[in-house]
């Protein structure tokens, strides 16, 4: 049942906010917006962290053990934030073969991993049938291990690529789905959210479906019975405004997605997670950001229901307003308190290094995502955290939690309180920090700024 809402409620006053905590009132965009730019961050914090506790009590942080798996780097989008891309005449463009992948899922296997995430570029050389082909040899070869495969954007260009049957775009994606779920698909995740809101999407993701393209993929994938993610990519030239109208989103299509297919088996969104943008070596990386006497274009062409348009600011889109990990938590926290329909909410330790990982865990967030054993879109744009079981483990326990292994849909596998815990079984941390910590990329390379042309 969908909670009520009082737009009227004075959303800073703790006894509304307590009803917020116990899941017994919605918040509004309204009501959103305003947490965001009134509430003293800490404070911000201790009530997504009630929330959070009352989700998921007060003793469990979760992480899972799987590898993620960039099976392709050649793409047809000119994403303007992506520095992974290749259009398949590069040296260093790329696809994997079928051994190749193979070895990697038997790889994170022998580490005690339960799942793999498989994304790549949108890349038309690749027939619906190598996709089908591949699912089917990784279900045959390894049974146990969750596919969690293909976001959004993928599905909508093998639409594109394929010349799929239907008549019309839910129709072609159901079918798509259909083939993929057949050969072992089991999840989908949420890459390619980034910003829902039209004006700042046109933007940023040249060749990438839209907003509602993207949520109807969801839709259907819930539909078919598949669980899913989300995400949203924020600190560019969005406006606050168009963050909430994000979330408001997502927790709008979660609505009807477990009123229509919750009783039937249906899947829907289990868990959330959103990350700044990393600019090093990407066009939109390479705008000005805005200056401290200025007003931010991205705000003032922002609204709440998404309808802003690029005319209402003349530098709107040449202007970045990077998030730094106060923006980070403030919108991690916010996210909590707002989508009060999804289940667990990721720290997005990736993008922001361990000690600001562990401090999501006191601002909403239940999850600390995988191990890492390899990144490669993220770490395209800069620098890329690599922590292995015993660190994550580490990071739990040191927040004040006790760490729990995980499966896809966040069923608890192992519960690591003994002396056998990973975490538990280190003897020396410096050379583990030493050898595994962070992994910097080779030297920036030129990229074309073409943002200011869009």
């Amino acid at each position: 049942m969908q909670i009520a809402s009082n737009p009227n409620a004075n959303i800073l006053d703790a006894a509304v906010l307590q009803d917020v905590a116990q899941g017994n009132l919605r918040i509004t965009p309204e009501q959103a917006e305003c947490l965001y730019h009134e509430m003293p961050l800490p404070e911000l914090g201790r009530w997504a962290d009630a929330r959070c506790r009352a989700l998921h009590g007060n003793h469990l942080r979760t992480y899972i053990v799987d590898r993620n798996i960039n099976y392709t780097n050649v793409c047809t989008a000119k994403c303007t934030f992506c520095a992974f891309r290749r259009d398949g005449h590069e040296d260093d463009a790329y696809t994997l073969s079928y051994d190749e992948l193979k070895q990697k899922v038997k790889e994170i296997v022998a580490l005690g991993g339960t799942q793999i995430l498989m994304q790549g570029g949108m890349n038309p050389e690749l027939p619906l049938t190598w996709y089908i082909e591949l699912l089917e040899q990784l279900r045959s070869e390894f049974p146990m291990v969750h596919i969690h495969a293909f976001s959004p954007p993928e599905i909508i260009e093998f639409i594109n690529f394929f010349k799929t049957p239907g008549s019309n775009i839910e129709e072609q994606i159901r079918f798509v789905l259909k083939e993929l779920q057949n050969a072992g698909l089991q999840s989908i995740p949420g890459g390619g959210g980034e910003i829902f809101a039209p004006a700042v999407r046109e933007k940023i993701g040249l060749g990438k479906c839209t907003g509602e393209v993207w949520l109807t993929v969801m839709r259907v994938a819930h539909e078919l019975g598949m669980n899913t993610s989300a995400t949203m990519m924020f600190g560019h030239i969005e406006g606050i405004a168009d963050r909430i109208h994000h979330l408001d989103q997502v927790r709008s299509w979660q609505d009807r997605s477990i009123q229509d297919f919750g009783l039937d088996g249906g899947g829907r969104y289990v868990s959330f997670i959103s990350w700044p943008f990393q600019p090093d070596n990407t066009p939109l990386g390479r705008l000005p950001e805005m200056s401290k006497d200025e007003s931010f274009p991205g705000d003032i062409v922002a609204q709440l229901d998404g309808s802003g348009h690029k005319s209402m600011h003349q530098d709107f889109g040449r202007r970045l307003r990077l998030a730094g990990s106060s923006s980070y938590l403030r919108t991690q926290a916010l996210s909590r308190l707002f989508l009060d329909n999804i289940y667990s909410i990721g720290s997005s330790w990736v993008t922001m290094g361990p000690a600001i990982g562990q401090t999501a865990l006191m601002y909403g967030a239940n999850d600390l995502g995988s191990v890492m054993l390899e990144e490669n879109v993220v770490s395209a744009a800069g620098t890329t955290w690599c922590l292995d079981e015993a660190k994550l483990c580490h990071m739990i326990r040191d927040a004040g939690f006790m760490p729990a292994k995980r499966d896809n849909a966040y069923n608890i596998l192992t519960i690591h309180s003994g002396d056998e815990a990973p975490d538990r079984c280190v003897g020396d941390w410096s050379l583990l920090n030493k050898d595994r910590l962070v992994a910097h990329t080779d030297e920036p390379e030129a990229v074309t700024l073409t943002v200011g042309q869009l």
